[in-house]
């Protein structure tokens, strides 16, 4: 059997099990639903208790089995919280679109769209390698790129496809093969490790913005900067160390040169440098470049004098629309993915839902009665807490829908049990953010195990490794670091 007729027999059966978890979850939504308001008041919840929770176990049913786009599950969610009279009008069923966390999402996602639309992703790509590059040279210059870039460039997803191709060209003028060791580390530093550095800065990506929004609404404020200065040590240290492991694992030559390949093939050293020579850069370019870098700046400052985060984000998407300019369209609008904004404001509402009607108090006293922790040492407590938001994490598709549903009851936990809420919800982001066991668990991870020579066993593996050092970091984090910062600040 040929390649391409293997690629299709796998195309078929990917999608048959799709449709087969798509109908499951059809079924177990329809079953949840109906047993939910069927049957009386099950274990001491209230009327409305059982319902919010019913809705809540749907939601993620849906969002995780993916049977209808997120747009429409979520709206269907809203929906019910009114329908099934949990509201007392629609306004207050949809209410968490009414958090500046779902717009100042919508204005980043813009903003990164903006770097891969006038190719300041790609001239960032380039720098990746010259003739005398070497492939081990190349991984640690892989490596160092995305990080700097996530400063920039929030979308880890677009940071991935953007350096896919250039990978695999690198791979080619190297003369490897297509699953040599160069390749796979490379392409674990792409979809594992390349995730890891969102969570440096405040906006770098979904899950740190929501887990500052949840910082900001139930534990306390917190600025761009300080933000930077808790999460930026041990974000950069855990990140060194996935990608040190990544070429361990895989260990890479570091003597042959491009220069060397292309010198056996034909004396052509020179056409390299010109092939990977970047253009001057372009009206839209520098446009981009010098907006992106004055909304950074503008973040640092508006930290020290007060400026919302939000307001340089609008400033600089008004700023990329404006009439001359029109680097973002309507036509950027339109294609926007609007499924996770919809997912957070649905989470969101359903969240608010469960604070009014109690309902996040009577688990978290129920789960305290049952479980002894005020028998437990404070490690003990947080051990479990990370382990709760690990195993809720592998039925997400997205670390941002994982954080937007665990974050908030952990926190609840944290509170009734009296740990720092801030060193929690840091730690729930790390581990969350660290921990990929199946492909489709992180979208980085699921497009470079499409595009790449990762197996599942590797994807596991490697996740498994990530998770095990974030627990690691966590620990020298909250005991050492992060207490330091409280006392400097």
């Amino acid at each position: 059997m040929d390649s391409d007729s293997e690629g299709n027999a796998e195309d078929v059966s990917r999608s048959r099990r799709t449709r087969i978890i798509q109908w499951a979850g059809s079924i177990a939504t329809v079953f949840v639903l109906v047993v939910g308001v069927a049957f009386p008041p099950l274990f001491g919840l209230e009327t409305d208790m059982q319902l919010v929770l019913t809705i809540f176990l749907m939601a993620i049913i849906l969002w995780v089995t993916k049977p209808v786009p997120f747009t429409i599950s979520s709206v269907l969610v809203m929906s019910l919280l009114f329908g099934l009279g949990i509201t007392s009008s629609f306004d207050d069923a949809v209410s968490g679109f009414a958090s500046e966390l779902v717009f100042f999402l919508f204005l980043l996602i813009l903003l990164g769209n903006t770097i891969g639309k006038t190719g300041l992703d790609d001239r960032a790509a380039r720098q990746l390698l010259s003739a005398q590059s070497t492939p081990r040279r190349s991984v640690r210059s892989l490596s160092t790129n995305l990080f700097a870039l996530s400063f920039f460039m929030p979308s880890a997803v677009a940071r991935t496809v953007t350096f896919i191709p250039l990978v695999k060209r690198v791979t080619t003028l190297y003369g490897l093969g297509a699953k040599s060791n160069f390749e796979k580390s490379s392409f674990f530093i792409l979809g594992h490790v390349n995730p890891i550095a969102s969570m440096a800065l405040m906006t770098g990506g979904g899950m740190a913005i929501i887990t500052s929004s949840v910082i900001q609404s139930s534990v306390q404020s917190i600025t761009w900067v300080e933000w930077a200065v808790y999460m930026i040590p041990p974000v950069g240290l855990l990140y060194a160390i996935a990608a040190v492991s990544a070429a361990k694992l895989y260990p890479v030559n570091d003597s042959m040169t491009i220069g060397d390949t292309q010198s056996t093939d034909g004396g052509e050293t020179q056409s390299v440098d010109d092939e990977l020579e970047a253009d001057p850069m372009s009206r839209d370019e520098r446009i981009v470049a010098v907006v992106m870098g004055a909304t950074v700046v503008a973040w640092i400052v508006g930290s020290f004098v007060g400026i919302p985060t939000i307001l340089p984000a609008v400033v600089a998407v008004v700023v990329l629309s404006l009439p001359g300019i029109q680097i973002i369209t309507p036509s950027d609008i339109r294609s926007m993915s609007w499924g996770i904004l919809f997912v957070i404001g649905a989470m969101f509402s359903i969240l608010e839902v469960m604070e009014t009607t109690g309902t996040l108090t009577f688990i978290v006293d129920t789960i305290t009665h049952l479980v002894p922790f005020g028998t437990m040492a404070l490690w003990q407590v947080v051990a479990i807490l990370l382990t709760i938001a690990i195993v809720m994490r592998t039925f997400f598709s997205t670390a941002s829908a994982a954080i937007t549903v665990v974050l908030p009851i952990v926190l609840e936990f944290g509170s009734v049990l009296g740990i720092n809420q801030l060193y929690l919800a840091f730690s729930i982001l790390t581990i969350i953010g660290s921990t990929t066991f199946l492909p489709f668990n992180t979208t980085a991870v699921l497009v470079s195990f499409d595009q790449g020579p990762l197996s599942m066993r590797d994807v596991f593996t490697f996740g498994l490794l990530t998770m095990v050092f974030a627990l690691a970091v966590i620990p020298l984090a909250w005991l050492f670091y992060w207490p330091f910062v409280d006392a400097i600040l």
